[in-house]
């Protein structure tokens, strides 16, 4: 009698477990260990980039069976230096950053996530003599490095105010601290810098901004989802599963600014009265599908000639696929 009753506890456990393998095969994300994505930021402090964070928070990835580990890095040319040695699956990078690929770079982008450059502008000292733009004409701008978007930017700005490419000098400065500290010396007129940046100097009543970048480059791509062109190719699936939680994590910041505010001041440190003006400064930049508008690249592809970074024009192909776009959610 035990006997048969062990016998039948050990059926019932037998069936048990072969409908727990069933359920597992039918429900992976459910039941087995998420895939992890390592995903790196070209600036681990840039607003622009809390989307990641707040997926990652909201458990958006996580019910699509996707770890992320967060990894900051300094710069789109470390981004594709990761990317290129298999330290990341994923980069967030700049639009600019897209030449990398059209030097023969092992990545490629996959979706735009920002368009016009509403996360730059110029500021000067809140003392400083410039009411208007115009008023920079033949002033010395500092810029992140030569070549960069920063000194394109200002190149664009003095182009369609009609001083022409030369209009204004720029000073090749690096990080956003040596940029700060020349303006407070007057050894600059203005910084070409963050919008985040500007909003914290004028918190300090240090600086202000004078104008936003957006409004000379309104057909822009300044921040793109990149994935190396193997994993493209062999393992696409594990893209369009990290796209579609990344952007709904988008549309949640974008009605979510309270939120996005305290998760600033988490994750970046940046303080809620700037966090509140930032939100609505660039909340309108991000991208709800990740396609690349035509006008965009265009725009980009004439600034890699402007700026030298490519000697002709690259094809479409060499910069972006758009097997994955438009991303639905």
């Amino acid at each position: 009698m035990k006997r048969n009753r062990r016998s039948t506890l050990r059926s019932a456990a037998l069936i048990g477990a072969v409908i727990g393998l069933s359920i597992s095969a039918a429900h992976p994300g459910d039941a087995l260990a998420a895939d992890k994505i390592r995903v790196g930021k070209a600036q681990g402090a840039a607003w622009t980039f809390l989307p990641v964070d707040a997926g990652v928070e909201q458990g958006l990835f996580a019910k699509n069976g996707i770890e992320v580990e967060i990894i900051n890095l300094a710069g789109d040319a470390k981004v594709q230096q990761a990317l290129a040695a298999d330290s990341i699956e994923i980069g967030l990078g700049s639009g600019p950053g897209m030449a990398f690929a059209a030097h023969g770079g092992v990545a490629i982008g996959v979706a735009a996530f920002a368009g016009a450059p509403r996360n730059i502008s110029a500021t000067v000292l809140t003392d400083a003599p410039y009411k208007t733009v115009a008023d920079l004409k033949g002033k010395k701008f500092s810029v992140s490095t030569a070549g960069s978007l920063s000194e394109w930017l200002v190149k664009a700005l003095a182009i369609k105010e009609g001083w022409g490419p030369d209009g204004a000098t720029t000073v090749p400065l690096g990080a956003i601290a040596s940029s700060v500290a020349a303006l407070r010396m007057k050894q600059v007129d203005a910084v070409m810098l963050a919008t985040e940046a500007g909003f914290a100097l004028e918190a300090k009543k240090e600086g202000r901004i004078l104008v936003g970048m957006e409004n000379y480059a309104p057909d822009f791509i300044t921040h793109v989802v990149f994935a190396p062109r193997a994993l493209v190719e062999k393992n696409p699936a594990l893209i369009e599963r990290f796209l579609k939680p990344f952007f709904a994590s988008i549309a949640w910041v974008k009605t979510h600014k309270a939120e996005t505010a305290a998760l600033a001041k988490k994750v970046i440190g940046m303080e809620p009265e700037v966090a509140n003006r930032v939100y609505d400064a660039e909340v309108a930049m991000f991208l709800d599908d990740g396609r690349f508008d035509p006008k965009a690249v265009a725009v980009l592809k004439q600034s890699y000639l402007d700026m030298g970074t490519l000697k002709e024009k690259p094809s479409d192909d060499q910069l972006f696929t758009t097997r994955f776009v438009p991303v639905k959610y």
